[in-house]
């Protein structure tokens, strides 16, 4: 069992994996990963697969979510559950901060 722990959002490290999109891992335990990805407008997370199970939720701004073949306009408050192995992008219409889960742990992300 891990540990319980904090950690502000000052001691995240910002990684920039596409022009005008700053991911930073929040926190990660011994079955998750928590991400926060903030979009400029127009910014894209180009389409990606993994084995791993996702859910997010939008904090503010609007997205359009693509998760296999449907797409769909996410705002602040709307969420989603992308299921493992289903290839998936996101492009921001506006500014947007979103909130990932993923599990299991995310070990290419999980001590960023």
């Amino acid at each position: 069992m891990a540990d319980p722990r904090w950690r502000p959002l000052a001691e995240t490290n910002p990684i920039v994996p596409a022009p005008g999109v700053i991911r930073r891992t929040l926190i990660s335990g011994d079955k998750l990963t928590m991400l926060r990805v903030e979009l400029e407008a127009g910014a894209c997370v180009p389409e990606h697969v993994h084995p791993h199970e996702q859910i997010g939720t939008v904090i503010s701004g609007r997205v359009t979510m693509r998760i296999g073949a449907e797409s769909r306009e996410v705002d602040a408050g709307g969420c989603y559950l992308i299921p493992g192995d289903l290839p998936h992008e996101v492009t921001a219409i506006t500014p947007a901060v979103i909130i990932e889960g993923f599990a299991p742990v995310r070990e290419d992300l999980a001590n960023l």
